[in-house]
């Protein structure tokens, strides 16, 4: 994956498909159209671009994704935590955390995904 950055339209783009894979280019052409009021070469065009970053892959007509939605933003934040905090995930926390308090319920979430990862 060369690029992990999506533009806000890009996002959205590659949202449709997420959502609908496995799908074939001509219908990926009709969701645009409806979705983003994009014309087929536009369609097509992005589509080749996110192929190109390993994002997507077209088979046959039929358009997948090589990685999940999930595991993109894992990757994208784990890139930007290392970019902006030198890979300290507890110095981004404290950053995010003087400007938003967090509820209770945020607390013990994030308190919940600790415990999993050190099982």
């Amino acid at each position: 994956m060369s690029e992990l950055k999506l533009g806000a339209v890009e996002s959205r783009f590659a949202d449709i498909i997420w959502q609908n894979e496995p799908l074939t280019t001509g219908e990926l052409v009709r969701l645009a159209a409806a979705e983003l009021n994009w014309k087929r070469t536009t369609t097509y065009t992005v589509l080749k671009r996110l192929c190109e970053r390993g994002i997507f892959e077209t088979v046959e007509g039929t358009v997948t994704a090589l990685i999940s939605r999930q595991e993109f933003y894992a990757a994208q934040s784990e890139r930007f935590v290392e970019e902006t905090f030198e890979g300290s995930l507890p110095a981004f926390l404290a950053a995010f955390g003087t400007r938003k308090k967090m509820s209770e319920a945020e607390i013990d979430e994030l308190k919940a995904i600790i415990e999993k990862m050190r099982g």
